[in-house]
């Protein structure tokens, strides 16, 4: 009868050792490599907790009371992009307005379309969206706001080479003045030559 233990051994042997190599690539890893960088433009979220209770009656102070304003109805809406037509007779200027509310992804809306409960799309410029009731004037005017200014400069001059200095002979320092006497088989041309 063969158990082949010599073979079990190392099986056996080889599963502690990889699962040994695993846990120390986890580890290696999670201890030794940095998570990338997110890029410029991420904004973080932060998930602070605003204290419950009322810190006056905490702290011993008398409670003063304060008029809270109500932010303007417009404040929850932002339009960020407008692609409208030519206003037609029936009154309604066709195309689409992006609009965010409350700060959650943008949606298209057509002219007449409802926004809010009672708000609709009353109408559309090259700019604007004009927010009401269904039945009566706009609430409030939306605009599309303005692009911030292109960044602007001067470029640097180009650099450009300073000529080499003239020698006494009118050339060039460093130029050759034999011509092609230098190679192998050319003749001397003489410059005061006639020929």
């Amino acid at each position: 009868m063969n158990d082949n233990s010599p073979m079990l051994a190392r099986l056996s042997a080889f599963v502690i050792w990889a699962l040994v190599a695993g846990v120390a690539m986890f580890w290696g890893l999670r201890l030794l490599v940095r998570p990338a960088t997110p890029p410029p433009n991420v904004v973080a979220v932060h998930d602070a907790t605003v204290p419950r209770g009322d810190l006056f009656r905490l702290l011993g102070t008398e409670e003063r009371p304060t008029s809270v304003v109500a932010p303007p109805e417009s404040s929850r809406f932002r339009l960020l992009g407008v692609m409208a037509g030519k206003a037609v007779e029936g009154g309604l200027t066709p195309g689409v307005a992006l609009i965010s509310i409350d700060g959650k992804p943008a949606r298209t809306y057509g002219a007449g379309a409802r926004v809010d409960q009672e708000l609709v799309v009353q109408s559309l410029g090259r700019r604007t969206a004009s927010l009401g009731p269904v039945q009566g004037p706009a609430a409030f005017v939306l605009e599309v706001p303005s692009l911030s200014a292109a960044a602007t400069g001067t470029l640097a001059p180009p650099a450009v080479p300073e000529p080499a200095p003239a020698s006494a002979g009118g050339r060039p320092a460093g130029s050759d003045t034999q011509g092609f006497a230098g190679r192998r088989g050319a003749r001397h041309l003489d410059p005061n030559s006639t020929r």
